[in-house]
């Protein structure tokens, strides 16, 4: 079959890749559309031991299912599903407490197993949930990124959120910005370097745009909150630069969630952490139940993909991949279609 292949660092190309039949309890998927993550571009872009090549990669996506493995029940084939982006044991003590993300033994696809940026990909069961009958693909593959930011609103949920700030306007910021809105019902700025970026964001209802270029972040927000900060913020980038202005534009009492993976060493000052209670949140992938909600979410019309998002068939998959590497002026997100 063919197949989007990372065979080394800096190399990707199309190429025929071995079509291995499913094990009992999973199912083969016929590949109907699946993202290109930040993380995947972060992985290509500085060599990540995450994801060591050689590797077919892709965790955000769905199809229908072409076979079944011989101890699979509950679907049959034909059916539209879209897939859970990790597998989770199901057994540990994670699991048992409901973190199934979290699991210590936990599969990724494109990472620990084959992912889908290919015609075909084998996905356990329990992975699958329905695809709903009005969503196209392009829409479907996103209800996992879509699910990260339902749950950066389910990790801050003890907190007042009226007023966030997202920092990074790419996919991720652009869901948790959504999720905000509909969920919590907050005032959500956004903050991203790229006018075509925050174009968008705009659109999607944030209330102010920054350009970190242009305007200091953290006085924008003191000054539109009174001098208080906002209530939640949120650093889709990762970067030291982010993960601080995160905490300066965040009020006394509130919170920032880091979700983002742009670098991993920071120097902080702790003092303005502590000593105004102030609270920082990691956040990682999702459970099922929230790319469940995430899917009503999309179903119901509440989160808009469509107008931001490219499609590129699979062997276009190295041009949408340099293109996204690139990050110029719309691109922004996106999916490849076998």
């Amino acid at each position: 079959m063919r197949a989007l292949h990372y065979p080394a660092f800096d190399q990707l190309e199309m190429r025929d890749v071995e079509d291995v039949a499913p094990k009992p309890d999973e199912v083969k998927l016929k590949v109907a559309a699946c993202g290109i993550c930040g993380s995947e571009l972060e992985s290509v872009k500085n060599h990540s031991p995450r994801r060591p090549p050689p590797l077919v990669m892709g965790h955000e996506f769905c199809g229908e299912i072409a076979e079944l493995g011989a101890a699979v029940t509950g679907w049959a084939k034909g059916a539209r599903v879209v897939s859970n982006s990790l597998v989770p044991c199901g057994k540990c003590v994670r699991c048992e407490r409901g973190d199934t993300h979290l699991c210590a033994s936990r599969q990724i696809f494109g990472m620990h197993r084959p992912g889908a940026f290919a015609e075909y990909v084998n996905v356990p069961a329990r992975c699958l949930i329905p695809w709903p009958e009005n969503l196209p693909a392009e829409s479907a593959a996103l209800a996992e990124p879509m699910a990260n930011g339902i749950h950066v609103v389910r990790v801050s949920r003890h907190l007042p959120a009226a007023t966030a700030l997202v920092i990074g306007a790419g996919p991720i910021g652009l869901f948790c910005q959504q999720a905000l809105q509909v969920l919590r019902g907050s005032r959500v700025y956004v903050a991203d370097l790229s006018p075509e970026r925050l174009a968008v964001a705009k659109k999607l209802g944030a209330v102010r745009v920054i350009n970190p270029r242009e305007e200091d972040v953290a006085k924008i927000i003191l000054a539109e909150t009174g001098g208080e900060g906002a209530d939640l913020t949120v650093d889709a980038v990762g970067g030291a630069i982010t993960k601080k202005t995160s905490l300066e534009a965040l009020r006394p009492g509130g919170a920032s969630v880091w979700i983002g993976l742009h670098e991993n060493t920071v120097t902080l000052d702790t003092y303005g952490i502590t000593l105004p209670e102030k609270q920082v949140l990691g956040t990682y992938a999702a459970t099922i139940e929230e790319l469940k909600q995430a899917l009503d979410l999309m179903a119901a019309g509440k989160i808009e993909t469509l107008s931001w998002v490219q499609r590129f068939p699979l062997e276009e998959g190295v041009t949408a991949f340099r293109r996204m590497l690139a990050a110029k002026g719309a691109d922004i997100k996106a999916v490849v279609c076998p």
